[in-house]
């Protein structure tokens, strides 16, 4: 009987290890095609308004069927479970939470990325989690180790360390300071919405979440950003230039997230975490071959202190881990 119960176990692993690894080679090429778009008639803010809008249609239209399903008695994904509407209350808290988890975090990411390199804008990412220990610090009251504590001073030294290369270099291709400072702002945003609504984010699904998380942050940035997109020189923007904003809006907005959501039902926090970097490693390639970033030994230290540190954060024992080992013993 134990062996059986491991085989599933094992049999459902694979797939969700496959699955993670996928996600992040997703949002890792996303940053390079995007950076590509951007340099070939699509502004940043055009982009972000395609994401939100394209993110909002993509997640109800999953939550539609879903629903045509189960009136039908058909067994639902995992992603997308049977569920009442969120009470007016929970409503409130995902506009609120829209705020921070997409209009800030995709507006700083995305215009942050037209300025910087995307090797820079990928390796940036990977810092959310020491943001993130630092505000459950201040807010949630988690403890604090002295192995987050190192993990946070080594990460943003690394973090620091590549905003200065990039200052030093006065090149696009190496990295812009005023791009790095809005792509870290991006993780900054994202490390909020996780801390302050991690309660309403755990409650419902993850397409009801983003259904009305994207539904408000469209009706927010639409009245500021319609003329914008609107003066785009429709007819002068290459039909490889689209295909790359699809790709943006279909695998590295929506695939991308639901592939997560569903790999972090099997596997431990710490081995989702490792997959982070997958991400800045293909952004770094792809963009190198794409003659859209250079990479200089200044950054590959950096690299070094960002991953380290965020592999000390990550490893550290959270409130709830403290508190069972404290039940056990």
């Amino acid at each position: 009987m134990d062996n059986l119960l491991n085989n599933k176990k094992h049999g459902k692993a694979l797939p969700a290890h496959a699955a993670m690894f996928l996600a992040c080679a997703i949002w890792g090429l996303m940053s390079p095609l995007a950076k590509d778009a951007m340099r070939n008639g699509i502004d940043g803010v055009s982009l972000v308004s395609f994401r939100v809008f394209g993110g909002m249609v993509l997640f109800w239209l999953t939550s539609w069927i879903a629903v045509l399903k189960n009136n039908h008695g058909e067994k639902t994904s995992e992603s997308a479970p049977r569920e009442n509407k969120p009470s007016r209350h929970d409503t409130i808290l995902l506009c609120a939470a829209s705020i921070f988890g997409l209009v800030l975090n995709q507006c700083c990411f995305t215009i942050g990325l037209s300025f910087t390199s995307p090797s820079n804008a990928s390796i940036i990412t990977t810092s959310m989690p020491v943001f993130a220990m630092i505000l459950s610090f201040l807010i949630l009251k988690e403890p604090v180790t002295v192995k987050k504590v190192g993990g946070v001073v080594v990460g943003c030294a690394g973090a620091l360390l590549l905003i200065l290369s990039s200052a030093a270099a006065n090149s696009v291709l190496v990295g812009n300071i005023r791009g790095d400072l809005m792509c870290l702002g991006a993780q900054l945003s994202y490390a909020l919405y996780l801390t302050l609504f991690n309660r309403i984010i755990k409650k419902y699904s993850a397409v009801t979440v983003n259904k009305w998380m994207f539904l408000t942050a469209t009706l927010l940035m639409c009245p500021f950003t319609f003329r914008h997109v609107a003066s785009l020189p429709w007819h002068t923007i290459a039909l490889s230039t689209w295909l790359e904003v699809i790709y943006v809006v279909v695998f590295g907005t929506y695939t991308g997230y639901i592939l997560v959501v569903w790999a972090q039902r099997i596997l431990r926090p710490t081995v989702v975490s490792v997959y982070n970097y997958v991400q800045p490693v293909v952004a770094v390639a792809v963009g190198f071959a794409m003659g859209l970033s250079t990479f200089t030994t200044m950054q590959g230290i950096a690299v070094i202190l960002v991953f380290c540190g965020v592999s000390l954060v990550t490893k550290s024992k959270s409130k709830r881990d403290i508190e069972n080992d404290k039940k056990i013993s």
